[in-house]
């Protein structure tokens, strides 16, 4: 397929087989028995894990936020559950160079008012120092509360690339749950909607059927070199495949509303 992603085609490979209606429910019903089992075996899972024990950790700790150091227990926003998600960090990286998983996560957490209406806070911690981060999080447009958590011990510190979720029980803090790897999905909703489409994510591991289009395996750290995931893709503003001072993910370009490219990329600014 030599068609840029996004694009329209008129001649996509590997279509799905043409069917009438009928014949195409009857393999729809067939699916859904599947995917019901899926999701209450789902159900099952949420369960037990509301039924993990859970370890106390000093909610007093501080962390260093927009407004300075702040103890941990502040990020409960005086709520009584939090869910963190723990952002990688590379020193002194130009803002593209930061972990472009942990970009894409972060990015489909612009807002928390459905979780903060249920009792739930959310932010993301980042061992990076605050005054790098800081820059970071203005350049790419970030609504949501961001912590420094550099020399902070584990669990609220330590090993970055994870979510998180701690309870609250007055001044007492303590760990209830942490995923990484593919379980950091549940907040990217893209990747969940590109499961139901025809080409699915069009990744490399995928298993399709003969035919469909494979944009390749999935590299951070390289601009857009012909058959790259999109999630991992970084352009300018005018589309030009770069790894510049100017760059970010190409979806986060083409969004309403992107920043023009003239006031991004000053690294020595502080916001």
């Amino acid at each position: 397929m030599t068609t840029t992603p996004g694009s329209a085609s008129s001649d996509l490979p590997g279509k799905p087989p043409v069917v009438d209606l009928a014949t195409w429910q009857a393999a729809r019903e067939e699916l859904l028995v599947r995917e019901k089992a899926h999701t209450h075996e789902g159900d099952a899972i949420a369960a037990a894990r509301r039924r993990l024990p859970m370890v106390e950790l000093d909610g007093t700790v501080e962390v260093t936020g927009a407004d300075g150091p702040v103890p941990f227990l502040d990020l409960f926003q005086g709520r009584d559950e939090l869910v963190v998600y723990q952002h990688m960090w590379y020193d002194g990286a130009p803002h593209q160079g930061q972990c472009e998983g942990c970009t894409t996560t972060a990015w489909h957490m612009k807002d928390a008012v459905y979780l903060n209406a249920r009792g739930v806070s959310f932010a993301v911690l980042t061992s990076g120092p605050w005054d790098e981060v800081a820059r970071y999080v203005a350049f790419m447009g970030y609504t949501q509360p961001w912590y420094s958590v550099r020399g902070v011990a584990a669990p609220v510190g330590g090993e970055m690339g994870h979510l998180a979720c701690f309870l609250r029980d007055g001044d007492r803090v303590f760990l209830t749950y942490s995923t990484t790897g593919r379980g950091n999905e549940r907040v990217n909703g893209s990747l969940g909607l590109l499961d139901m489409t025809p080409y699915g994510r069009g990744e490399a591991w995928e298993d399709n059927p003969e035919g469909r289009p494979v944009i390749g395996n999935v590299r951070e750290g390289y601009p857009s070199e012909g058959r790259q995931a999109c999630w991992y893709w970084r352009s300018d503003a005018d589309g030009n495949a770069t790894w510049g001072p100017t760059s970010r993910p190409v979806p986060q370009w083409t969004r309403p509303g992107a920043t023009p490219v003239e006031t991004l990329g000053r690294q020595g600014h502080h916001h």
